[in-house]
C-alpha cells in the first residue's frame, strides 16, 4: 500500500509528488545565489506572499536551478515551476519557449504571471494560482 501526502486547499486534496534527482547545473550555484540578493521588485513582493508556507502550506524555492536554467520558483512538492514574466520576455519569446518545453519534458508543469499582475494585484495573482494548482493537480 503507498500512502500519498496531500495539500489541502479549499476542502479540496492535492497529492504530492516529490520529483528527485532533476538535472542540476553545479556552475550556476553563485549565479543562483547572486539572483537571491538581487531580486527585483515583482519577485520580493511575490516572496512575501508565499515564503514560510504562507501560501496554503506550501513550501517555494527561491531562484532554483534546474538542468542549465535559473528558475524564479519551485514548489517541489507538485514539480511546479512559477516564472515572474517582465517586460524583457516581450524580447525572448522563443528562449523561454526553448525554456518551457525543456521544463516540461522533465514533468514539469511551469505556470508564469506577468509583473504587472504581481504589483498591482497580488491577491488575484495568488488566486489565479491557487486555481490553477486545483485544476492542474486535483483530482
Amino acid at each position: 500500500m503507498k500512502f500519498v501526502k496531500y495539500i489541502k486547499i479549499n476542502e479540496i486534496h492535492i497529492p504530492t509528488r516529490y520529483k528527485c534527482a532533476l538535472p542540476f547545473n553545479e556552475s550556476l550555484k553563485d549565479r543562483a545565489r547572486q539572483l537571491r540578493h538581487t531580486a527585483t521588485l515583482t519577485e520580493v513582493l511575490f516572496w512575501i506572499s508565499v515564503n514560510k508556507k504562507k501560501f496554503h502550506g506550501m513550501d517555494f524555492d527561491r531562484q532554483k536551478i534546474i538542468g542549465n536554467y535559473i528558475v524564479d520558483f519551485y514548489i517541489e512538492s507538485l514539480g511546479l515551476v512559477i516564472e515572474i514574466d517582465g517586460g524583457i520576455h516581450k524580447y525572448q519569446e522563443d528562449y523561454d519557449e526553448n525554456r518551457t518545453s525543456y521544463l516540461e519534458s522533465l514533468g514539469l508543469k511551469v505556470y508564469r504571471i506577468g509583473d504587472e499582475d504581481v504589483r498591482f494585484s497580488m491577491k488575484s495573482v495568488l488566486v489565479n494560482l491557487t486555481d490553477y494548482i486545483i485544476e492542474t493537480f486535483g483530482n
